[in-house]
């Protein structure tokens, strides 16, 4: 049957490899991805290890090609990605790749060196430039005296003159330029003002381009400024504030005409900065696009390289230094490609010496590998989610492929919002190679992409159960014609809210409508709710049983594989039983009240005489005697009903017992006579079949369940005690769970109606050219909540609902789910998640 309805056989094998054929054979099996390495070193500290310095190396040369990376990605320079994966190089390769690496980022990191020298270099040049053409204007200022207000400055900062009542000729006011972030402007004129009691004056223009700053690139905002004071004291105590501020200080000479000389030498150093800052920026440039070329290939070499060398240290090594030795875990149908993988990986290192691949015997649990491809590969992904299945344990996701979207569909039933959700899936099938190529890291995208043949069953499946509905946009299609004939007008349809179908005042034709529902229950506004309830409630049930009879019956294969023949005589048999005769015939009891009972009929058969199916279970289980409905009516639905249900009770009654007590009786059994025999080894029939399972039911799930030898008596009667209780009431709950599926169905047709007749309609309803525009506008607005609510929100509730019917109503009936996944050394996954291989035992 293969991995897809239960898991590949596995087996620990035991692999020698000559040391200089190892990373060669370790590399063929790396693009293979069908071996898992156990660790055989787990004492051994991970410095210690023999394999340590390559592994460095290999880090080494990812944080150059990481750096490389984050250059190129700031330039925005696009990398080729060409989809391919080079094979892993050869060790001796691993030099050349380290002095390229290392010739790159020496090379890269010096430009960017002599380009951030020179962007400060043009940054103070910028500066001074902005300085000498903003001071100038303040010099022309005072020498003119256009600003009365630097001579009323001037006569302020003179205070021994008027001190001292006499002159003592021109003063000579000291200056300091320079610019600072126009941010800290304000704050730096207070200080001045409070530091320097206001004996100093400050004139500032603001630079209006903006500046690259040469440490982080970011743009900044910065303000010229100049200072006039007068002695050395207040000179020194200005510096100060100004180197708190960061504020820089530039030379601004005082006469006018080494100013204008000064500018001009500014000027032309900046057009030279100009050309060697374009010359080095395209040098750079090239430098990246080189780089970009081959980057994604260097990744892959260099991650291969480092999970080769990272698997190695697994391994151990023999008494002669010249051989390691290692155990791996691999399916037993691969054994020869694997052999062919070692041979190819010999012939490439030149060994002469063959490697060995020995099959172990041992009593450990295997690990559990599905083999799945792009289409199963999501349904395995939801049974995963749950718990990975027991070694060779009944896989529950094949089943899922149909049961999963088909209850979905139950409870999305709508042809609309379907095909919405199928279009959608079928664009991410048509394509998914360019949408896989993208590797986005929006965790939203990946989820649904993940998911899109999972998307597109659940629209296809929804479309059918939309039109079983007769439910497109909460309206319906009468494709077949009505088979109601009324005679009501418009008006009395549009006016009368309470309008109802009843089939025996109606002229109805006595036939169903030949596919879904009758279109004309969407008129009946008083009663189309409570038909379609009492239809939708009873298919709940009936598909529950079903699925819920469908997961006990598969649990028959895990004990027959397993060999577990108690578990089949005292588990399987009981709860099958008690589901038919409990669970089973309550759908039973549907089917014949839909075909025994109609509103045409004369009593006891008319409608009115129907009992109801829950008051008669009730009735069943409790052993009361039914009233009659009517007068004229019967109490049973058949003959013979008091007596058949009388015995199903009885027989499910009697299976309790049978699932609480017979398992720990046959192991109880099985002691006592082992005790007897007094032989070491020796067991029974019934020993083998129960030491192949577990106490609860779970015999046959997984590969070597627990053994019932080294449990205690009472753990094991604890056990089955509350695995009969669980299945007892569960049956209960569980079947009561399914009437979720009429419950999101009702809200899910509900809500589109809401939307149709609150939103649509009022759009519908406008007439004339301005009709035309409100329906466009109320359109987009119903298409928006359409897909976001219904669609996208009510898709989501639906799924999660149909994901808990699966784990918990159907998988608790045969699935354990307590295995280990498989997880193979693969050279694909292990670039996909950029990190180093998971292996069995490690660290």
């Amino acid at each position: 049957m293969g991995s897809l309805f239960r898991s590949e056989e596995m087996t620990l094998c035991q692999l020698f490899l000559q040391s200089e054929a190892a990373y060669a054979c370790v590399s063929e099996l790396g693009e293979l991805g069908l071996v898992q390495f156990r660790d055989l070193n787990p004492d051994v500290n991970v410095f210690q290890r023999k394999f340590v310095n390559e592994v460095r190396r290999c880090d080494e040369m990812e944080r150059k090609l990481r750096y490389l990376e984050k250059e190129i990605k700031k330039d925005g320079i696009p990398m080729l990605d060409t989809g391919e994966s080079p094979e892993a190089p050869q060790p001796r390769e691993m030099i050349d790749l380290e002095a390229t690496f290392e010739k790159l980022e020496n090379e890269l990191r010096e430009v960017n060196q002599n380009a951030e020298a020179l962007k400060r270099n043009f940054l103070e040049l910028t500066e001074l430039k902005h300085i000498l053409r903003k001071t100038q204007v303040f010099f022309d200022e005072q020498e003119g005296g256009i600003n009365t207000t630097t001579e009323s400055m001037t006569r302020a900062l003179i205070t021994d003159e008027v001190r001292t009542g006499h002159s003592m000729g021109p003063v000579q006011l000291g200056f300091v330029a320079g610019v600072i972030l126009r941010e800290r402007l304000a704050a730096f004129e207070r200080m001045l003002w409070r530091a320097c009691r206001g004996n100093v004056f400050l004139r500032q223009a603001m630079i209006e381009s903006p500046l690259e700053d040469p440490s982080n690139g970011d743009q900044v905002y910065k303000s010229v400024f100049i200072i006039f004071f007068q002695g050395d004291q207040l000179k020194t105590r200005v510096k100060k504030i100004c180197e708190g501020f960061r504020a820089t200080l530039y030379p601004c000479p005082e006469a006018p005409a080494d100013r204008r000389e000064m500018a001009m030498g500014v000027m032309t150093r900046i057009e030279d900065l100009n050309t060697v800052l374009g010359q080095t920026q395209d040098h750079r440039h090239r430098v990246l696009v080189a780089a970009a070329k081959n980057l994604k290939n260097w990744f892959v070499k260099v991650r291969k390289i480092k999970a080769i060398y990272h698997t190695l240290n697994l391994f151990n090594l023999d008494v002669t230094q010249k051989c390691l030795i290692a155990e791996c875990w691999v399916p037993v149908l691969d054994i020869e490609t694997i052999q062919l993988a070692l041979r190819r990986g010999t012939e490439r290192s030149g060994s002469s010496v063959p490697p060995i691949l020995n099959r172990m015997q041992t009593f450990e649990n295997p690990p559990t590998y599905n083999r799945t491809n792009k289409f199963t590969k999501a349904f395995q992904a939801l049974i995963d989610a749950y718990g990975v299945a027991s070694y060779r344990e009944m896989n529950p996701a094949p089943y899922t492929i149909i049961t999963f979207p088909f209850l979905f569909a139950v409870m999305f039933g709508d042809l609309g919002h379907g095909t919405l959700m199928a279009l959608f899936g079928l664009w991410m099938i048509r394509k998914e190679k360019g949408l896989a190529a993208q590797k986005t890291t929006n965790e939203i995208w990946n989820i649904f992409f993940g998911g899109r043949y999972i998307i597109f069953l659940m629209g296809v499946f929804s479309m059918y159960t939309g039109l079983i509905y007769n439910d497109i946009f909460s309206k319906s299609l009468n494709i077949f014609g009505s088979h109601w004939h009324v005679n009501y007008n418009k008006t009395t349809v549009l006016n009368n809210k309470h309008l109802q179908l009843n089939p025996s005042t109606v002229d109805y034709e006595g036939e169903p409508y030949p596919f879904g529902m009758d279109p004309i229950w969407q008129v009946a506004t008083a009663n189309k709710i409570i038909f379609q309830n009492s239809y939708k409630m009873k298919i709940s049930i009936i598909l529950g049983v079903i699925h819920m009879i469908f997961g006990v019956s598969l649990s028959l294969h895990n004990h027959t594989y397993f060999k577990n023949r108690n578990a089949v005589l005292y588990e399987f048999i009981p709860q099958l039983v008690f589901l038919v005769m409990m669970f089973f015939y309550l759908a039973l009891l549907m089917f014949i009240k839909w075909n025994r009972y109609a509103a045409t009929n004369l009593p006891p058969y008319s409608a009115g005489c129907a009992p109801s199916i829950l008051i008669t279970f009730i009735d069943m289980v409790l052993g009361n005697t039914p009233k009659t409905p009517l007068e004229g009516c019967e109490s049973y639905m058949y003959a013979g009903q008091s007596l058949f249900q009388s015995l199903f009770r009885f027989i499910a009654l009697c299976c309790i017992p049978v699932m609480l007590l017979g398992k720990p009786l046959k192991i109880i059994q099985a002691r006592r006579q082992a005790n007897r025999q007094n032989l070491t080894g020796a067991t029974s029939d019934a020993e083998v079949g129960m030491t192949n399972g577990t106490a609860g039911g779970g015999a046959g799930h997984g590969g070597g369940g627990d053994n019932h030898e080294e449990e205690e008596l009472s753990e094991i009667c604890i056990h089955q005690g509350i695995h009969t209780i669980e299945f007892v009431l569960g049956s209960v709950s569980h079947t009561a769970s399914y009437l979720r599926l009429w419950a999101l169905s009702l809200a899910h047709a509900q809500l589109a109606e809401v939307l149709w007749n609150m939103v649509l309609s009022i759009g519908l309803r406008q007439e004339g050219w301005t009709g035309g525009i409100m329906l466009t506008i109320v359109f987009a607005f119903w298409a928006i909540l359409t897909i976001g609510i219904l669609v996208l929100m009510e898709g989501l509730s639906a799924f999660l609902h149909t994901l808990r019917l699966h784990w918990v109503e159907f998988q608790s009936k045969f699935y354990k789910g307590t295995g280990y996944a498989f997880q193979p050394f693969a050279f694909d996954q292990i670039i996909e998640n950029g990190g180093t291989p998971a292996v069995e035992g490690a660290e």
